[in-house]
């Protein structure tokens, strides 16, 4: 494995290395585009967003380093939040009369932490079989389903992942399916419901998985059980979604005539050939991307990511010629065969391949620590000799997650203009002794470390769990 690193080093040492460059934090972002229309069901709302935001008095936060995630930081910084927007970032802002001022001495800022790839709600715990709700695996293709149908919104992991500095999740279905289902992109905050948590307008994901799980699981109940038998399954199901596509478009331009009988399974998958849904695809060995793309070309959509993508630096430079992402541990592998050749450098060398790496949890105990898991693989990449930035390595867990969502002009990064998803860190956000001291969402204070009034709690934990300050 070191002789395999030590060549790709030298093969990649002279790539492009992406998210490098410096852009001034007080420009402003780039408009934020209309919001993309909730699916309908044929000319009816499915499942609307009733997002709102919380209110909150503006918040000055000063003599902080500011981490914009844009290629500056700013010591000793102020950042200027008013309703639900990042109003200014610099040296020096003034606070209107009305602000919160935030004493930031000794402290980092950095944009809310964005996880791609979450089973929070889904596999809600404690963990037992009630809970178990990411995986319809009754079919290998059940694109019919939505993860935002099994999420249950008082899952007690929800505030743990929030004191650790999350602001938005896409909640997944789980990976024993070919084709498994939409997404769920959520605000992370308290909330009663699922509606009130989707973020609005944010694009459905569709995961996808192939290699081991599928064919493990359906081996003895009719099939896949083979790699072959993966790729003959989602070409089988693309090519009934391309023929619904086609009623579809057709009854749409004239409405003339009876509409085609729905199908909701193909539904979901004519949104992924007309562009409006984004592919999130489980894949971990090289040469299975490498198929998975040639499929995309087939039908002519686009991977958005590739998730665990253990193999992904063997590939790095097909990935980044792609434009597809991919949603990587820091050191996660060997715990089944075909993540047996992970490397600590993983995302490094396809940040220096030009690549978009993303840092992703992909579990309720590591979400809560998404800063130290971009930390180590920053410093896997530096000690191997890849010159990590401390700003890409910020971009792993903020505005390349943000990309992969389709809200990089929303989220993601410390700008005028852009919503105010914002952290404030008790030391530097890369060391392991660091926590969450603030947390806003959206200009909200959604979660406050000295605060007792602003540690959530979800009803599962009310009369089990002691509240924050209490003697018991």
């Amino acid at each position: 494995m070191r002789s395999l690193l030590s060549l790709l080093l030298a093969l990649t040492g002279a790539c492009a290395s992406a998210g490098g460059g410096t852009r001034p934090a007080q420009a402003p972002a780039p408009a934020a585009p209309a919001a993309t229309p909730e699916s309908t069901s044929v000319a009816r709302p499915q499942y609307p967003s009733t997002y709102a935001r919380h209110p909150n008095p503006p918040v000055l936060i000063r003599n902080a380093t500011i981490m914009t995630a844009t290629g500056q930081e700013i010591p000793n910084g102020s950042i200027l939040l008013k309703d639900g927007r990042i109003v200014a970032v610099g040296a020096k802002v003034d606070a209107p009369t009305d602000a919160v001022v935030v004493d930031g001495t000794g402290r980092y800022v950095t944009p809310g932490l964005i996880d791609d790839h979450s089973h929070l709600g889904v596999y809600a715990a404690p963990g037992t079989d009630a809970e178990s709700d990411g995986n319809e695996a009754t079919n290998p293709v059940t694109a019919e389903v939505w993860a935002e149908h099994s999420f249950w919104p008082q899952d007690p992991q929800i505030p743990l992942a929030i004191a650790g500095g999350i602001t938005t999740i896409q909640a997944l279905p789980g990976s024993a399916n070919l084709i498994g289902g939409r997404s769920a992109v959520l605000k992370l905050i308290p909330a009663r419901t699922v509606q009130e948590m989707k973020f609005p307008g944010a694009r459905y994901g569709l995961k996808m998985a192939c290699g081991e799980n599928p064919k493990r699981v359906y081996r003895m109940r009719g099939g896949p059980s083979t790699r072959m038998g993966n790729m003959a399954g989602y070409r089988a199901a693309f090519i009934q979604a391309e023929s619904y596509r086609r009623k579809w478009d057709a009854w749409n331009k004239d409405h003339k005539g009876d509409p085609p009988e729905r199908n909701l399974r193909s539904e979901s998958l004519a949104e992924v050939l007309r562009g409006n849904m984004y592919v999130q695809n489980h894949c971990y060995r090289a040469d299975e991307m490498a198929q998975m793309l040639d499929l995309a070309h087939e039908f002519g959509f686009k991977i958005r990511s590739f998730h665990h993508a253990v193999e992904s630096y063997k590939i790095a430079d097909l990935l980044a010629k792609e434009g597809t992402s991919v949603s990587v541990w820091a050191d996660w592998w060997g715990f089944k065969e075909e993540a047996m050749d992970g490397i600590q450098q993983n995302a490094a060398l396809n940040q220096q391949a030009g690549g978009r790496p993303i840092i992703h949890s992909d579990d309720p105990g590591g979400i809560q620590r998404l800063n130290q898991e971009a930390a180590k693989a920053m410093y896997a990449g530096q000690r191997s000799g890849i010159p990590i930035t401390r700003d890409q390595a910020l971009r792993w867990i903020t505005a390349n997650p943000a990309w992969a969502l389709g809200l990089d002009s929303i989220v993601g990064t410390l700008e005028p203009g852009k919503m105010a998803d914002v952290v404030v860190w008790s030391g530097d956000p890369f060391s392991v002794y660091s926590k969450a001291v603030q947390v806003y969402n959206d200009g909200w204070l959604a979660y406050d470390r000295t605060d007792p009034a602003h540690q959530p709690r979800t009803d599962f934990e009310l009369g089990e769990v002691p509240a924050p300050g209490s003697d018991r």
